[in-house]
């Protein structure tokens, strides 16, 4: 079963950010991935808008998991973002987002990305699980945070 410190590094984590839409979120997403795991951040940022063509991965309660699979990748990876100010994002609720919990997988992973992406679904519901990350000033805090045993047995 898949760990948060299996797949996020902690160079793969950013705190308060200004970002000013989608398209700088997913760029600074993709920069994110190809610093962390060697990606290649202009297939990564395509992957990302043509996923969020299909309908906004922003589930509400300022809350957004973009996703998408990655030719070439040999693992799932994950980024995480906490934007400062919450940024607009077409959520369902509506509501802005300012928690970013993207998620890469290999293109032939299936039932594995289904899974980690319920799990960070269920972890990211959970109102304390949310508070705590909010509460994370720095790329260091949050990895603390995604790699502690709460984490673990929350997801």
């Amino acid at each position: 079963m898949v760990q948060f410190n299996d797949i996020v590094s902690p160079d793969a984590l950013a705190a308060r950010l200004t970002i000013n839409g989608k398209k700088q979120l997913f760029q600074k997403i993709a920069a994110l991935a190809a610093d962390a795991y060697g990606l290649d951040a202009a297939i990564v940022a395509e992957a990302l808008f043509d996923r969020e063509r299909l309908g906004s991965t922003g589930f509400g309660g300022g809350v957004a998991i973009p996703h998408a699979k990655i030719p070439g990748l040999a693992r799932m990876c994950a980024l995480v973002i906490l934007a400062d100010p919450a940024m607009p994002f077409d959520a369902v609720d509506e509501a802005p987002v300012d928690i970013i919990f993207a998620l890469l997988s290999p293109v032939d992973s299936g039932a594995e990305h289904l899974k980690t992406l319920a799990r960070v679904s269920r972890y990211l519901r959970d109102d304390h699980n949310v508070a705590r990350l909010r509460g994370a000033s720095s790329a260091e805090a949050l990895y603390a945070l995604l790699a502690g045993s709460g984490t673990r047995d929350a997801a």
